[in-house]
């Protein structure tokens, strides 16, 4: 009995050092001092280019939302996954429903680290997993831009999540294995810039790759399968391969895959469809130079043979 009441305590200790080493290696780390001042004053000129590569409003705005009302970031739209319902909120200006009171750099830390201006983390249904590679002075120019949209008043529903996945603060833990600023695809020195601008939008503001990428069960991307295709998060239908590989694009060109973000169209005439829809609209909405990078990038990507087949890739 004496050596099972040992036992039984040195259970209870080592348990207890776990719960508190736990607690501190899950807390929220916001950015540091070096890193917001790099931030500076903004300009909302280069941060519509941001907004729309992005894709704010295909989250953000109300669902089935045409024209001005794309602008209006009242959220709602329902993300239906393994772990629960997410739904984006609102971050139009307004101060009390939106993040109209927000500083640049409470954005800054939404978007670089995950956590909220109150110092909790977000949910990676919010892709700050690629906001993490954009560059702090870009977040300062979308503030910017951000902060000439309309204020709309009132708060879309609350997320639906069962247990543990309502506990925020093992966010932390999961950011440890998957929160990096460090690009997925390295490059040999001497790469043309182009692919080096396409890495950037496509890896950090684009985040093509938390669509386009099959994850684990713990929900982060496999990055030994980036853009081989995944299953779509709403449960239905296969986000395609875009790499070069079996089932993908590589006999697009990158006049092909450029000109498929401007039009929508395919090089057999087929058009978009499903979500790519409302991502192919703020591709179209970014500079000729832009989507002849993204299509660069996508071409110098290595090509994964055990990609998932592409019904049609507009999907």
């Amino acid at each position: 009995m004496p050596l099972l009441k040992k036992l039984a305590g040195a259970a209870l200790v080592l348990g207890g050092v776990g719960a508190v080493a736990g607690w501190f290696l899950s807390a929220p780390v916001r950015l540091d001092a070096e890193t917001l001042a790099q931030l500076g004053p903004g300009d909302a000129a280069r941060g519509k280019r941001l907004f729309y590569a992005g894709g704010c409003t295909s989250c953000h705005s109300k669902p089935g939302s045409q024209g001005d009302a794309r602008l209006q970031l009242v959220g709602g739209l329902e993300l239906k996954t393994p772990f629960g319902i997410f739904v984006p909120p609102n971050i139009s200006q307004d101060a009390k429903d939106g993040i109209g009171a927000w500083s640049v750099e409470d954005l800054a830390n939404a978007m670089l680290k995950g956590v909220s201006p109150s110092g909790e983390h977000f949910y990676p249904a919010f892709p700050y997993a690629s906001y993490a590679r954009m560059k702090p002075a870009d977040i300062a120019d979308l503030y910017a831009f951000l902060k000439t949209l309309p204020a709309v008043a009132g708060k879309a529903p609350a997320n639906s999540l069962g247990f543990p996945f309502n506990i925020r603060r093992g966010i932390g833990l999961w950011k440890r294995l998957y929160l990096n600023d460090q690009p997925v695809i390295a490059f040999a020195d001497g790469t043309p810039e182009p692919v080096l601008a396409g890495r950037y939008l496509v890896e950090g503001p684009g985040h093509c790759g938390e669509c386009h990428t099959p994850r684990d069960f713990t929900g982060g991307t496999t990055k030994s399968e980036w853009l081989a295709g995944a299953t779509a998060a709403e449960g239905k239908g296969i986000v395609p391969n875009i790499t070069s590989g079996e089932g993908g694009i590589g006999e697009w060109s990158q006049a092909d895959i450029a000109n498929y973000l401007e039009t929508g169209f395919t090089p057999d005439f087929d058009s978009v469809g499903g979500a790519m829809v409302d991502v192919q609209r703020n591709m179209a909405e970014l500079t000729p130079d832009d989507r002849a990078a993204i299509a660069a990038y996508l071409k110098a990507v290595p090509p994964h043979p055990n990609g998932y087949p592409a019904r049609k890739p507009a999907n």
